[in-house]
């Protein structure tokens, strides 16, 4: 499948594994990929989140991706949940980091013991690239681009999507910014 992808949205992967190696990450995550993206330059993906403000508000979207790592992954809904059961998600992971140190619940802590090869991709992010796939499939279209890696993002649910939503970056949005940006070309 990889051979489908343009050269951004291949850059944008091998960026993505190279800020999980830097990070001594043992996988790959979403949150790589979207920060990839961020990161990416002159390509749809990059048009599509420069016009709905993510470049500006990038720091915001990275405290919200950090915090939900701090929570080992929980989304605000999967916290509205348990809260709905009487759990308090802050005050266990508030008692877990007085236990035993920041982050203790972070989902990814056995990358710091990796000295050899690259790290994998996460299940969550294999799905986003096998949805990037399809969605290019289904929009008609022979490349998959950066734009598609951005689609899967906001398309899968989970924490990253909803960080994304709350920046006003959903799937509809996206569609409509790159229908803009292919009138305006």
């Amino acid at each position: 499948m990889f051979e489908r992808f343009s050269a951004g949205a291949r850059e944008v992967v091998i960026e993505a594994v190279e800020l999980a190696r830097r990070g001594r990450a043992a996988t790959v995550t979403e949150e790589h990929l979207l920060l990839a993206l961020l990161d990416a330059e002159g390509t749809k993906a990059s048009f599509v989140l420069r016009a709905l403000g993510a470049t500006d508000r990038r720091a915001s979207l990275e405290a919200e991706l950090s915090d939900a790592h701090r929570r080992g992954g929980l989304s605000k809904a999967d916290m509205e949940a348990l809260a709905g059961l009487g759990i308090d998600v802050p005050e266990i992971v508030a008692r877990v980091e007085e236990a035993h140190g920041p982050g203790a619940l972070a989902a990814d802590r056995e990358g710091g013991s990796r000295r050899f090869g690259r790290p994998s991709f996460s299940r969550e992010a294999a799905s986003v690239l096998e949805r990037t796939l399809r969605i290019c499939l289904g929009r008609r279209e022979k490349v998959i681009g950066d734009e598609h890696l951005l689609l899967a993002l906001t398309a899968r649910p989970g924490v990253v999507a909803e960080v994304l939503a709350d920046h006003g970056i959903t799937y509809a949005a996206v569609e409509r910014t790159l229908g803009q940006g292919a009138s305006a070309a």
